[in-house]
């Protein structure tokens, strides 16, 4: 397999093409960025705790039966995967009020939400990812009824799944965003599983172990990373 140009470059990752069509390689880098990019720093270890911590999410799913992109790892910051037609649509379930939600809705952080909240929202940074239902993404033609059932339906099963697997681990899965693209006419889940794109707290003492340290300005980003990556058993963290 040849790595070959790049394709696209996110905030935090870099996608190359390679020498089979049906491949990418992602990159994972030590930047990081919130609030739309008006946030931005580099932080040391960050891409490989990422790489390293997704390929043994991706790997738990493929294992309960969600169908990933994830093929395997290449090296500390870099995943080989399939190359999917994304869909422009980002899927989001809260299990406990936080964030936007609160700030949305004005209730108070720290509910637990039963039933959990499903919402999607449009993947447009220029936009600022604003929240759409159903009917954008039939009007606009980004998917049909059916992937739209089966995107909630794996949603839902992966929080069932990652639920467990991190209370086990004495951690909470607050919240967390899915993406979702096309494989040979499947629904298959896409781009990442990382403390960049969910939260998560220490269940005893609710300590924000995720993204929200860096949003926040409580320090300690990389190193909440790998105490998560630790309690998981994720392979090559703090070796």
């Amino acid at each position: 397999m040849e790595k070959r140009k790049e394709i696209t470059k996110g905030k935090a990752k870099s996608v190359y093409a390679t020498d089979d069509p049906s491949k990418l390689v992602l990159l994972f880098r030590n930047d990081t960025s919130a609030f739309d990019g008006q946030k931005i720093d580099q932080l040391d270890r960050k891409g490989m705790v990422n790489n390293r911590f997704n390929a043994f999410i991706m790997g738990k799913l493929e294992q309960a039966g969600i169908p990933t992109h994830q093929e395997k790892l290449l090296s500390d910051q870099e995943s080989l995967v399939k190359r999917l037609d994304m869909i422009p649509v980002e899927c989001v379930v809260r299990n406990i009020s936080t964030g936007s939600l609160c700030r949305r809705l004005g209730v108070e952080e720290g509910l637990n939400l039963n039933p959990p909240l499903f919402e999607f929202f449009l993947k447009n940074d220029a936009l600022h990812d604003p929240m759409i239902n159903d009917y954008h993404i039939l009007s606009f033609r980004w998917a049909t009824q059916e992937e739209i059932d089966q995107m909630k339906a794996l949603t839902f099963k992966v929080n069932d799944i990652l639920s467990k697997l991190f209370k086990d681990a004495g951690l909470l899965l607050v919240d967390y965003k899915l993406e979702f693209g096309r494989y040979n006419g499947k629904i298959v889940l896409g781009d990442e599983f990382t403390p960049d794109g969910c939260r998560l707290w220490d269940a005893e003492t609710r300590k924000k172990m995720d993204k929200d340290r860096f949003r926040q300005g409580l320090g300690g980003v990389v190193e909440a990373y790998e105490e998560v990556a630790l309690r998981l058993g994720v392979p090559g963290i703090g070796a």
